[in-house]
Parts: C-alpha cells; structure tokens; sequence
C-alpha cells in the first residue's frame, strides 16, 4: 500500500505540470491576435527602432 501511494506521489507532480502547461497553450492562440497601431504608435516604433539601431552601430 505505501509504495501504491509513493508512486502515485512520484507521479503527481508531472501529471499536474502536464495539465497546467496544457491550459496555458490552450488559451494562448486566442491572445496572439494581431493588434493594429495607431499612426503615432506606428511613428514611435519607427523612431525606437532607429534609436536601437544607432546605438548597436560599432565604435
């Protein structure tokens, strides 16, 4: 009887991270939507990826 109840323990652990990584994929392919920009988000992009760019340019 105890080692019934030490496997099943052994056991527990992967079942549930099994279950939770299963619920977490389940409810991400509804979050990924794409999302659309304003034209001033779109302006500030441009100029955060310019100002990334400059500052990755070698010395």
């Amino acid at each position: 009887m105890s080692t019934a109840l030490y496997g099943l323990a052994l056991l527990a652990c992967p079942a549930a991270m099994g279950l939770m990584m299963w619920f977490m994929m389940r409810g991400k392919t509804t979050a990924d939507a794409p999302k659309s920009l304003s034209a001033a988000d779109e302006m500030e992009l441009t100029t955060l990826r310019a100002e990334v760019d400059m500052l990755h340019l070698p010395n």
